[in-house]
């Protein structure tokens, strides 16, 4: 059943709390899916490992030939046919095992890029309050080192282990036929062989887990630390956060070594008790072959057999561990792909009007953070905006002007009161198609790793070259993008490391500009840009503004005071509403920080 994902984290907790084992494997069949697209493939690999399999049972039945009738006097001139039927053998053998091998690795990589691209497209639509509960380091482990395992089980341990049972069975059923007698009284040790397997077995899967969840914790810290590493240097935590990291890093592992050492017994365990029974058995019946009851080839084919029958069951033993580790990693990954998105289309969602004409109306609108559900973020919010509006959003910190954004991109959706977009309730429609028409900047723009060029189009994947030169023109960004060595193809580095922060906040502000959306969400645009390039950006943005409606988060009074309109907000209300002269006038919130800002910019001016 699909979970929400605000209760993801908190789930996580108590299993980590518990670590309570599944006593099957049947977090494996999840994987089912993504197996069935390949059942040809399979099908080739199952007959290539049953030829393999095959072949070397056909072995201990050539060595049988070759001592019962290779070594008398009358039969010396057939002994070439023997060992050319065993080199025959010996090839079919090699042939099967190299195909098996391929299709079987194929199968494994095949079924591990699947299952990632559809984890991480799924966790893509997942809302934000999931990330607001779930650390990104928790994620990427399990799109790496969780997949990793489950490609090393269904790539390699499942096939190995299949094809050792194989060969147990078939040796079984030959042993049956060459004495029943021996093959009687090593079936007596099965269930001593069969107990350490089950027992160890779970909890080997137990510690499994913990251990994936240990290696969450170790790229979680890390993944902290690298993405704030400026921050890190600046405060010389470095020393703090090795120790950190190493002991994260002794939890993990701690975690593998117990794990491993729990496979190691249960190993050595099925291996004693396997060897003891063969010895017992074979002491059984080298009197039978001194007593005359059966041939030195017969006990040889016998002992051959018993030989696979024991290693076969031994590989199995050892690749259990592996398939209960890979039953781990399937479970959480199976996690995130049943946790559904908060924020999803309904089943018949209601069309925006095309073309959108970008207005706005909050209806008595109350928002609670799922992080801070005692909290109002918004009380009874109630406003609307006009098609080519300008509007601004002032206040203090924490009064709700973000969570007004939050809103109308339909990161959440309110506990009460309606969001309409051109007179459309926006929690009927599709979240992606009213997002279309909404283009924003955030007072901390994200960038990404790649050109400017690909960075600037990310706001219309489709747009032209000369469509994204003709953005860039419009931020005041085209001039220091011709300055980068590659220019327009420059890259910029993980988070944008090589721009400063008013190159990178303009990048942005072409990235919007070329979205051409009817809806404008502009938080501090201009907040990291220097006097000359604010001026040049704000040009840019009073073009864009015209015809579409905007609303602007502003904390500096200066860059929205020619504006008509201005909402005060603090403490999730609306206070006041008007234009700058007005509000001054009427005094309150507004009029002391425009007070406190106006006098200390005239302080420094003097």
């Amino acid at each position: 059943m699909a979970r929400d994902s605000t209760q993801f984290s908190d789930e996580l907790a108590r299993k980590a709390a518990s670590r309570v084992p599944s006593k099957n494997l049947a977090p494996l069949r999840a994987l089912q899916p993504f197996v069935t697209p390949y059942r040809g493939i399979i099908a080739a690999a199952g007959a290539a490992l049953i030829v393999a399999a095959a072949a070397t049972l056909v072995l201990p039945a050539a060595v049988r030939g070759v001592i019962d009738h290779g070594f008398s006097a009358e039969d010396a001139a057939n002994i070439g046919h023997y060992f050319f039927a065993l080199i025959a053998v010996a090839g079919l053998m090699g042939v099967a095992s190299a195909t098996r091998f391929y299709l079987v690795s194929w199968i494994g990589e095949r079924i591990t890029a699947d299952v990632r691209s559809r984890v991480f497209g799924h966790v893509l639509s997942l809302s934000p309050g999931f990330f607001e509960k779930t650390r990104t380091g928790e994620v990427l482990s399990r799109l790496t080192a969780d997949t990793t395992l489950v490609q090393t089980v269904v790539g390699s341990s499942a096939s190995f282990a299949l094809r050792n049972l194989v060969m147990a069975l078939g040796s079984l059923v030959m042993m049956v036929v060459t004495s029943p007698k021996l093959t009687g009284l090593c079936l007596v040790g099965v269930p001593l062989v069969v107990a350490p397997i089950i027992l160890f077995g779970r909890r080997v899967r137990k510690l499994s887990r913990d251990s994936q969840d240990r290696i969450a914790d170790t790229s979680a810290y890390a993944g902290e630390a690298l993405n704030a590493i400026s921050t890190v240097q600046a405060f010389t935590h470095e020393d703090s956060d090795r120790e950190g990291f190493h002991r994260a890093v002794e939890e993990s592992f701690a975690s593998a070594i117990s794990r491993n050492k729990m496979r190691a017994v249960m190993t050595a365990l099925v291996i004693f008790m396997v060897g003891a029974s063969i010895v017992g058995v074979l002491w059984i019946g080298a009197s039978d072959v001194l007593a005359g009851r059966m041939t030195g080839g017969e006990l040889s084919q016998f002992i051959l057999y018993a030989v696979f029958l024991a290693s076969g069951m031994g590989a199995v033993s050892e690749t259990w561990g592996d398939v209960q580790r890979a039953a781990g990693a399937t479970e959480r990954l199976m996690e995130i792909l049943t946790t559904e998105p908060d924020i999803k289309a309904p089943p018949q969602p209601r069309a925006l009007p095309s073309p959108a004409r970008g207005d706005v109306a909050f209806e008595n609108v109350t928002f609670r953070y799922p992080s801070r559900p005692d909290h109002k973020a918004l009380n009874g919010v109630d406003f609307s905006i006009r098609p080519g509006e300008a509007v601004a959003l002032v206040g203090p910190s924490g009064a709700g002007k973000s969570t007004v954004f939050q809103l109308m991109l339909r990161f959440f959706d309110p506990q009460e009161g309606a969001i309409r977009f051109d007179g459309v309730d926006i929690a009927s429609c599709d979240p992606r198609e009213l997002r279309r028409n909404i283009a924003l900047v955030s007072q901390d723009p994200a960038i990404f790793a790649g050109s400017v060029f690909e960075n600037i189009r990310y706001g219309r994947p489709e747009a032209s070259a000369a469509e994204v030169r003709q953005a860039a023109i419009a931020a005041a960004a085209d001039e220091f993008i011709l300055r980068l060595p590659d220019g327009y193809e420059a890259r910029l580095g993980e988070r944008g490391v090589t721009l400063s922060g008013g190159q990178r906040q303009r990048v942005a502000i072409a990235r919007a500009i070329l979205r051409n959306a009817p809806l404008l969400l502009l938080d501090e645009a201009t907040s990291a840009l220097d006097a000359e390039n604010e001026r040049l950006v704000q040009q840019g943005l009073a073009n864009l503004m015209q015809g579409r409606t905007t609303i602007v988060i502003a904390h500096r009074l200066a860059t929205i005071q020619r504006l008509k309109r201005i909402i005060v907000m603090d403490q999730g209300r609306i206070v006041a509403e008007g234009a700058h002269p007005e509000l001054v006038a009427r005094g309150g919130l507004y009029a002391r920080l425009a007070s406190l800002q106006f006098d200390e910019a005239r302080a420094l001016a003097s």
